[in-house]
């Protein structure tokens, strides 16, 4: 193990609410706290603790304060969405406004969330029965949770030489990577 390398270890964990009204605001939300206790560590050596605070407003008055953080369909389930935040801004350039005018920019933002969709489209076409079912489901998993640009490299750009011959056309797939059974699945899929 190497000594010089810093960990972050979860010390303690508190759970806390209590009711809260914005400045703004007419009506009175539920504010859950939680605060994290982590320390930092070189080989055995604690070197300091680090106390963080983390907030979530809801509306919910009824389900206990762990759940609305820690539960699959709580706070920490639903922080994929900051990822495809981030995702339409660095990964597609949906929120960026390169053009003059604000209907172009608009037309811009709507066909790169689009191309952001089809990437998610893709992934929900993609049938899990058969007798591969559980790889099939961490396949389709991997595809929904994937960056923007490893779905170009894996799934769009792939090289093919096209040839058309005898009143066909033949797509000759002329690299591979691991990600091309998804790719055939999914053309199976679409085919159908």
């Amino acid at each position: 193990m190497n000594t010089n390398s810093k960990r972050l270890r979860l010390q303690s964990e508190e759970i806390a609410e209590f009711p809260y009204r914005p400045t703004a605001c007419k009506t009175e939300y539920r504010m859950v706290v939680v605060r994290k206790n982590i320390s930092k560590e070189k080989g055995e050596l604690r070197l300091h603790d680090e106390i963080l605070h983390f907030f979530y407003i809801t509306n919910d008055w009824f389900t206990p304060a762990a759940d609305i953080v820690l539960a699959p369909q709580g706070a920490n389930g639903r922080c994929q969405q900051e990822n495809v935040i981030q995702q339409m801004q660095g990964g597609v350039h949906a929120l960026h406004a390169p053009v003059d005018t604000l209907l172009s920019n608009w037309a811009y933002m709507v066909m790169t969330s689009l191309a952001w969709n089809m990437k998610a489209w893709a992934a929900l076409s993609l049938p899990e029965s058969g007798r591969w079912s559980e790889q099939y489901r961490a396949q389709k998993a991997w595809l929904l949770g994937i960056e923007f640009k490893t779905f170009i490299n894996a799934l769009v750009a792939i090289p093919c030489q096209i040839v058309k011959q005898a009143g066909r056309i033949v797509y000759r797939v002329l690299s591979y990577n691991p990600h091309q059974t998804i790719f055939f699945r999914l053309l199976d899929a679409l085919r159908c």
